[in-house]
């Protein structure tokens, strides 16, 4: 995608321009965030399976992200293989006994409580996808010399936002699990040292049985989010 050439600056037509009244707005806004009001972060997830072709799509949209330079700086690896699941089950879960018998300090794990969560991730497995999200620290041309990537967090946290809409938007639940440190999912997965894993997603269908912390439903309210100047 990317040339060592010098690549000259060219102005295109806004290709979409997406043209609404005031009132027509407004319902969009209010749509929206109807919709992802309803997004919830769950641990009890189906076993029925999600189609590859939405996850690619989802993946699509992320891609569609803006980025530093426009050097898109990320990469998701979908994982459906039982086998590699329970291998990132296993590798998350020994990262996560050390955080909860102690390694997270005793402020940490108090903040958890009122989330119910342990070192414990059979979600791991039961959710039929995983997306591993990876940050490109540097990307490399053909001839294998590097070249720098820019506003990398904040460029994969947007993707990754997208990615999050874009699953609840198909009516699918995400479950978002940072064990740390993570670098074994470089050599689970085959990924270049190039590349950080930044967060595992759990992708699927909530179990009939889902539950959530009471506390997850406590939101700020936007006079505490939001002061207009």
């Amino acid at each position: 995608m990317f040339s060592k050439d010098n690549l000259p600056h060219e102005a295109l037509p806004l290709p979409d321009q997406i043209e609404r009244t005031d009132a027509e707005a407004r319902r969009a806004a209010d749509d929206f965030f109807d919709l992802m009001a309803k997004r919830h972060t769950i641990r009890d997830f189906s076993d029925r399976p999600v189609p590859r072709e939405i996850i690619e799509r989802a993946v699509a949209t992320a891609g569609r992200a803006p980025s530093g330079a426009n050097h898109q700086p990320w990469f998701f690896a979908a994982v459906a293989d039982p086998a590699l699941k329970a291998l990132i089950r296993a590798e998350a879960e020994a990262e996560e006994a050390k955080f909860y018998d102690g390694g997270a300090g005793d402020e940490w794990l108090r903040a958890l409580e009122p989330l119910g969560t342990d070192a414990s991730k059979p979600h791991l497995e039961i959710a039929p996808w995983l997306i591993v999200v990876f940050a490109q620290r540097w990307g490399t041309y053909d001839d294998g010399t590097r070249f720098k990537n820019y506003y990398v967090p904040e460029s994969v946290g947007i993707a990754t936002g997208f990615l999050i809409a874009a699953l609840h938007n198909a009516g699918l639940s995400a479950l978002t699990h940072t064990p740390n440190p993570m670098k074994f999912l470089n050599s689970a997965l085959n990924r270049p040292d190039s590349e950080k894993p930044v967060m595992i997603l759990a992708v699927g269908h909530a179990a009939q049985t889902a539950t959530v912390p009471a506390v997850a439903k406590m939101k700020k309210p936007l006079d505490d989010i939001l002061k207009v100047y």
